[in-house]
């Protein structure tokens, strides 16, 4: 029986997917085995948003901080990543994805960086879920980016430092196209932003799961978007029983 749709969904849902190491040693696997695993996770966790109608989806998935951990693994999740633009770009254009990749893209080999700006193009006028992964993403570096353009544009004489509003910043942020994620789920037990989307969770509603992320499939997207519906945000105002 299929899942049911939760009746209130949250514009934007940002995962950090984590866990794949832990999964494969519970099983006496390589971590790389963990890592394929979490690719068909990944898969389905899009499939289950586009069915549901979510309209933007961010995944992290590989940090700047990810290139200190052994060549052999880094290797293991580049080839991931290729694999994924190879095997499922077809089906993200059957269902009308729009792709985007977040990120610095000058660090990664350059038949990847070709592959996302071919993914982009050709899913550019797509009209369905926004679909966005962080790759070689670290949020202060993202902020640090953001500043310096900023500053640039002051030290010229395009900008003038008093009219610098939060609105401003952020539309020099990569997520510029996207609104703030509403709910930011995190797998594997562990209670940190791990330097993800630092400016734009400010409001977000933060979900820590002990679910290992090459477990995590369509139901456990459909309980965690039930549990943001039961939530109330406030946005730092009061909630209605205490202004009652």
């Amino acid at each position: 029986m299929p899942e049911k749709t939760p009746s209130h969904l949250p514009k934007h849902v940002a995962i950090i997917m984590d866990g794949n190491g832990r999964w494969a040693k519970k099983r006496y696997l390589p971590r790389e085995a963990g890592h394929y695993a979490g690719m068909s996770a990944v898969r389905e966790t899009v499939r289950a948003g586009c069915d549901m109608g979510l309209e933007n989806l961010t995944l992290f998935a590989f940090s700047s901080e990810n290139w200190k951990r052994p060549k052999t693994e880094v290797g293991a999740l580049m080839g991931l990543f290729r694999a994924y633009f190879r095997s499922d770009m077809d089906e993200l254009v059957e269902r009308n994805v729009r792709m985007r990749i977040i990120g610095h893209r000058g660090r990664v080999a350059s038949d990847i960086q070709q592959m996302i700006q071919d993914s982009e193009s050709r899913t550019a006028k797509n009209t369905g879920m926004n679909l966005t992964f962080a790759f070689d993403y670290g949020g202060k570096e993202e902020i640090v980016a953001a500043v310096q353009e900023l500053a640039r544009a002051a030290k010229d004489g395009r900008l003038d430092p008093e009219t610098i509003t939060p609105e401003l910043f952020a539309s020099r942020l990569f997520t510029s196209a996207l609104p703030e994620p509403d709910l930011v789920i995190r797998t594997s037990g562990e209670h940190r932003l791990s330097n993800f989307l630092l400016w734009q969770s400010a409001y977000a509603e933060l979900l820590f799961l002990d679910t290992l992320w090459p477990d995590f499939d369509r139901a456990t997207l459909t309980a965690a978007l039930e549990q943001f519906a039961a939530r109330e945000r406030r946005f730092g105002a009061l909630d209605s029983e205490a202004v009652a």
